[in-house]
């Protein structure tokens, strides 16, 4: 199958500059590429060539500027693809379908981009003409399609994401020693309360800031680290991280920012952490971090906003928390898992189970490939 993935616009790939889209590109380019000729087109990148062939993959890299248009000038004129797939712009599926009119088209949706402020009905309509199959990283994403366009149902298909479980190994057999990467990153003899994305008031750090703050007197030997910048590789200080600066200086020697870490290195951080927290405040699609953080073996505390609950089963590989805006419920959780250590041992060994069986790179492409060649059949191909 001759098969080409097209990245959004905001970050190139491989995933220098981070972004959930990306990392995930590049977890399961390997299997893919197994069984099928891939080529993958993304943003251009002054540390990266225009085009470049790495194990079999060719990368194709435009520049942002008209960056659609660049896309379906390269499609005209290329050996044309069986099935392209789009990551994330239905409003190009269109354009990209009458540059290759006979290629199957799989649109991928990681966020609620069918919302009636991003797209309108005559562009809605055109993309799901356009497309075969529409994989969606979560069902909540799911329902804001099929609830404005109850016909699509058909064509949608809730696939969850996964993790590299070679890079991200659970706390207790991470290699070559815990302690020495604790050393390493300043956190020996500490109990780490991990936090890592973007920060911005959406994903809720300013509520796990205070929350520590409530407990942190009980747990003297804990400290909270606040890996990520304002935006993907971005570490401007805007009023919002300035708010979180100020908030933190009471105890600046015990809540740590990295700042933006390159996704190469960030699974240290989830080494040597011992509990994760996804405060999130808006209506998550669903935030990669869970897998991540499952395939490390950390108990999870998340929210019940949008699809991040459908990973989290309450109890079992992390605690959801209802009543996700008052820091007050948040500091409960936190003392309950810091008190109980075989209780965090525990969510933290399920969801390294669920990682492996479940959540998954390997398992990503496999249900991938079944998608590429669902669309294929579709057509009588």
């Amino acid at each position: 199958m001759r098969l080409a993935f097209i990245c959004t616009e905001k970050n190139p790939v491989p995933a220098l500059r981070g972004g959930a889209i990306q990392v995930m590109i590049d977890g399961i380019t390997p299997f893919i590429s197994q069984k099928s000729s891939l080529t993958i087109i993304s943003v251009s990148d002054p540390d990266l060539p225009v085009r470049q062939k790495v194990q079999g993959v060719n990368y194709i890299r435009l520049p942002k500027m008209r960056y659609a248009s660049g896309i379906s000038k390269y499609l005209k004129s290329a050996v044309p693809f069986d099935v392209i797939h789009v990551f994330n712009r239905p409003k190009t599926v269109s354009l990209f379908k009458q540059a290759c009119p006979k290629t199957r088209f799989v649109l991928s949706l990681h966020n609620e981009m069918f919302h009636v402020k991003k797209i309108t009905d005559l562009e809605s309509e055109k993309c799901l003409k356009s497309v075969e199959r529409i994989v969606t990283v979560s069902n909540y994403i799911a329902r804001t399609v099929s609830s404005r366009y109850p016909t699509a149902a058909g064509k949608i298909q809730t696939l969850y994401s996964g993790a590299d479980l070679d890079r991200f190994r659970p706390i207790w057999a991470f290699p070559p020693s815990r302690p020495e990467l604790r050393r390493r990153l300043g956190l020996t003899g500490k109990k780490v309360i991990l936090f890592v994305g973007r920060l911005s008031i959406k994903k809720g750090p300013h509520i796990l800031i205070e929350a520590f703050k409530m407990i942190a007197s009980s747990h003297p030997d804990t400290v909270l680290v606040i890996v990520g910048g304002r935006h993907f590789s971005d570490d401007t200080v805007d009023e919002y991280v300035q708010r979180l600066y100020n908030l933190s200086k009471p105890m600046r020697d015990r809540i740590i920012f990295t700042k933006h870490t390159s996704p190469r290195d960030i699974h240290e951080y989830y080494a040597g952490a011992d509990l994760f927290v996804c405060p999130s405040q808006w209506q998550e699609p669903l935030a990669r971090v869970h897998y991540e953080a499952m395939a490390a073996g950390l108990p999870i505390i998340t929210t019940n906003r949008g699809g991040n609950a459908e990973v989290i089963s309450n109890g079992y590989n992390g605690i959801v928390v209802k009543n996700y805006s008052n820091p007050v419920a948040f500091a409960k959780v936190l003392d309950f898992i810091l008190s109980k250590p075989a209780m965090a041992l525990k969510l933290g060994k399920n969801g390294r189970q669920l990682a492996e069986q479940r959540y998954n790179f390997a398992r990503v492409a496999e249900d991938l490939q079944k998608v590429y060649e669902s669309a294929l059949r579709r057509k009588g191909q």
